[in-house]
């Protein structure tokens, strides 16, 4: 491995080398900095978003002249807290969400907290992986409607739509498709260590990417797990503050 790594870092090719997805994965947990980036829509910007992890959090409570204790992954835990501000359709209607992922020591995804802010309503969900359930609470004027739900009724989304239809602020849900079992299973994840040009350097990096309903997902992380770059579908991408989105 330590060859093939050194192929990457030296060689010419801009091809890269595959690499296990889980030495990246591994890599965002225990990431020591926050991962700050810019959002954009079609390369026009529309909020910002945040990244950081256990490791991140317990260091920043030491002393900064002092190595970092042995075994501070294991202690501080595998979590990534994540936290931005988006436009939705205007500068004033905005969406302001903010949560944490917890894990494993075998880095499976354990729980989930998540809030999203938005002028009409604020939606809460709570999921636990060992329960299998998920609850989503939705407060708007003044009144707050609480659902939980199986994995397995979030396979057709529409059994969600139609227990919040009577809630409050008169949401008018469409009618959706029923979503196959297999898209909510773990998505297959490639990687691949590769350069990527910053601020005109080349920069080795690794490169994960996956298909969601048959669009592309990827995302770059430096050698040290800070998350560089992330391309969604819809023309959405986030980067670092000055990075060029194209």
């Amino acid at each position: 491995m330590n060859i093939l790594l050194w192929r990457v870092e030296y060689s010419p090719s801009d091809g890269g080398i595959s690499v296990p997805v889980d030495l990246v994965w591994r890599k965002i947990l225990t990431a020591p900095d926050i991962s700050t980036l810019d959002v954009y829509q079609d390369r026009q910007r529309t909020g910002f978003c945040e990244f950081s992890t256990g490791v991140e959090q317990a260091m920043s409570q030491l002393d900064e002249n002092s190595p970092p204790p042995e075994g501070i992954a294991v202690r501080a835990g595998y979590q990534i807290r994540f936290d931005g501000d988006v436009a939705l359709d205007s500068f004033t209607n905005r969406l302001r969400f903010d949560g944490q992922l917890k894990f494993f020591p075998n880095r499976a995804w354990r729980e989930l907290e998540l809030k999203m802010t938005a002028p009409a309503a604020e939606i809460e969900i709570h999921s636990i992986a060992t329960n299998q359930t998920a609850t989503l609470i939705i407060t708007s004027d003044g009144s707050t409607v609480s659902r939980t739900f199986t994995f397995a009724q979030l396979q057709n989304p529409n059994i969600v739509l139609n227990a919040f239809s009577d809630s409050p602020g008169d949401f008018d849900w469409p009618e959706l498709p029923q979503t196959p079992a297999a898209l909510l299973q773990s998505l297959h994840w490639e990687a691949r260590r590769e350069r990527l040009t910053i601020g005109g350097e080349p920069v080795s990096v690794y490169r994960l990417e996956t298909q969601w309903l048959q669009n592309k997902i990827v995302i770059y992380v430096s050698t040290l797990g800070d998350i560089l770059r992330i391309e969604l579908p819809g023309g959405i991408t986030a980067a670092p503050d000055g990075w060029n989105p194209s």
